[in-house]
């Protein structure tokens, strides 16, 4: 029974990849024309470059909340420590390495904006 589940399994990873790998002139004649559904073309190289430079921001500004709210989470460990030097040294190295890590986003955050100037500056607007 596995045996014949496996072989058709296989069976089906091949009909997929052979109908994935066909070229667009072949499923042109198999299904007609294929319509303009709009987007991004693929030689608009400023769109597809502003448009991953706006995702990067976006995960990096959402990075740096996450950051902003572990060194949060941490001062209020070590405000509810009570004294406890293991608790306190936990709380402050996590303080640390949050703030690291948030210069470190900053720092690329910057990059970012550096390499959008440049991009607009090529690009003459």
């Amino acid at each position: 029974m596995i045996n014949k589940l496996n072989s058709i399994s296989l069976r089906a990873s091949y009909a997929a990849i052979a109908f994935l790998s066909a070229p667009k002139a072949f499923a042109q004649d198999l299904f007609g024309p294929v319509p303009d559904i709009g987007g991004i073309s693929a030689t608009d190289t400023a769109s597809i470059r502003q448009g991953i430079l706006d995702i990067l921001d976006v995960i990096l500004s959402f990075m740096a909340l996450i950051a902003v709210i572990v060194v949060v989470i941490a001062g209020i460990r070590l405000v509810v420590s009570q004294g406890e030097e293991q608790e306190k040294d936990k709380a402050k190295k996590t303080i640390f390495y949050a703030v690291i890590g948030l210069i470190i986003i900053l720092l690329a955050q910057a990059i970012i904006g550096f390499i959008q100037d440049l991009g607009e500056v090529a690009g003459g607007g």
